[in-house]
Formats: structure tokens, C-alpha cells, sequence
């Protein structure tokens, strides 16, 4: 059957050819269309589809990564937080401790110059009484001394050594009372 152009023109005018697409033309652009997609498939989209399924992997472990390091901040800025604490806690330990050892050294101090003071004011105390006793015997020679003076003007004679100590001890008895 040879067909003319007239009929050609009659059956391309009914189903597909009635839209004006070649049917030849079309499985030929199907085919072209499947060899490309299979080409693609083998040697395109395997290697792409590694690379973005690497990518995707790398990201979920940076975001890993991100999440734990955000989790080992938290815990070492607790960590510093208890050890500042517990510097704080120790400082003022030892600046109590510091203080009361202050205050106690103070106390031995104060302690140790009252007992010094009290040691000089007793030393004082007793060269008074011993300088006071030193000062009457020597009053006592000098008044010895003057009374037997006044007794040798006074009588005209010298007496005795023995009469002149009774009569200075009777005149001392008298000013002593």
C-alpha cells in the first residue's frame, strides 16, 4: 500500500499526529531521553548523590559536634563555677583563719607587755622601797650625827657611844610615833 501524500495528510490528522507531534520523531527523542537518563544514572548520579549524602552526613556531625561542645561548655563553665565556689569557700577560710591568728598574736602580745610592765612596776616598786630604806638610814645617820651634836652642845661633854645610841633611839622612838 502506497500512500499518498493525501492520505498521509488524512491519517496523520487523527490521533497523535492530529496534535502535530511526529511519532517517529517522538520514540526516537524516548529513546535518547532513556539512553541520557540511564548514562546519567551510572555515571552522574551516583557520585553526585554520594557527594551530597557525604555533605548531609558531614553537616549531621558538625551539628553533633556543635551539640556536644555546647553540653562540654555547660559542664566546664559548672566546673569553674563550683571550683570558684570552692576558691571563695578556701579564701575566706584562710582569711578567718588569718584574722583569728592576727588577733590571738595580738593577745600575746598585749599579753606579754602587760607582764613586762607589771615585771617593771614591781622592779620599780621595790627600788622605791629599797632606795626609801637607804634614804631613812642615811636620815638616820645624819639625825644620829646632828643629835649628837646638839646633845654635846646642849650638855657641854661628850657622851658615851652607848649612852649616845640609847638617847638617839628614845629620840627616833618620839619622831616615829
Amino acid at each position: 500500500m502506497i500512500l499518498l501524500p493525501t492520505q498521509f495528510a488524512a491519517e496523520t490528522s487523527s490521533g497523535i499526529g492530529a496534535l502535530g507531534v511526529d511519532g517517529r520523531a517522538l520514540v526516537i527523542q524516548l529513546v535518547t531521553f532513556a539512553l541520557a537518563y540511564w548514562v546519567l544514572r551510572r555515571f552522574a548520579f551516583k557520585p553526585i548523590l554520594k557527594v551530597l549524602q557525604d555533605r548531609r552526613d558531614l553537616i549531621e556531625s558538625g551539628v553533633q559536634i556543635g551539640e556536644q561542645m555546647k553540653k562540654d561548655q555547660a559542664a566546664l563553665e559548672a566546673t569553674i563555677a563550683k571550683a570558684l565556689q570552692d576558691a571563695r569557700a578556701q579564701a575566706d577560710g584562710i582569711i578567718a583563719d588569718a584574722e583569728e591568728a592576727s588577733k590571738q598574736t595580738v593577745r600575746e602580745a598585749e599579753d606579754k607587755a602587760r607582764a613586762k610592765a607589771a615585771g617593771i612596776l614591781t622592779e620599780a616598786e621595790q627600788r622605791i622601797v629599797a632606795e626609801t630604806k637607804r634614804a631613812r638610814k642615811q636620815l638616820e645617820g645624819e639625825l644620829v650625827g646632828l643629835i649628837s651634836d646638839a646633845t654635846e652642845v646642849i650638855i657641854g661633854e661628850k657622851i658615851d657611844a652607848t649612852k649616845d645610841a640609847q638617847l638617839i633611839d628614845r629620840a627616833l622612838q618620839g619622831q616615829k610615833a
